[in-house]
């Protein structure tokens, strides 16, 4: 097993991932040309994220996003996990555990990091107790929003 970061040849594989999760754990069909053009632009530009896959034997398993918000508080920027997914035939088997730690330890090297984040749909306990093993802790903090596009 191996973590890489994704490259523009990886487009389709990280939208069809995305779908696959937000299917799962929203049960939300997203606009397919919409999220691909998404994908390409976060590999197209790294202001705006940054994916990572783990691969087992050379196939991607498993993959998260990373985006970037900046704190005044801590004079730092938090790296936000996003658009975790591990292919149902991996799970169980430490994919998302290798690239949690991946990033973590770039996280840690990098200066100017102050920390990780990331949300997590309320009724996803099995992801919970995912990001609880990995050193994670819930925060006192709920997410609002005004989404123009997912109503």
């Amino acid at each position: 097993m191996r973590v890489r970061r994704a490259t523009a040849a990886d487009a389709v594989l990280i939208a069809n991932y995305n779908a696959a999760m937000a299917r799962e754990t929203e049960h939300l069909d997203l606009d397919r040309e919409r999220l691909l053009q998404g994908v390409k632009a976060v590999l197209e530009d790294a202001s705006k994220g940054l994916y990572w896959l783990a691969e087992v034997d050379g196939v991607a398993a498993g993959q998260l996003m990373l985006t970037f918000e900046w704190s005044d508080w801590r004079n730092g920027c938090f790296w936000w996990i996003q658009s975790v997914y591990v292919d149902p035939a991996h799970r169980g088997k430490g994919i998302y555990k290798l690239l949690h730690e991946h990033v973590l330890q770039q996280a840690r090297a990098e200066v100017g990091v102050c920390g990780l984040r990331l949300y997590v749909d309320e009724g996803n306990t099995k992801a919970q107790e995912v990001y609880q093993r990995q050193g994670m802790r819930r925060t006192g903090y709920r997410i609002y929003e005004t989404d123009f596009v997912l109503n």
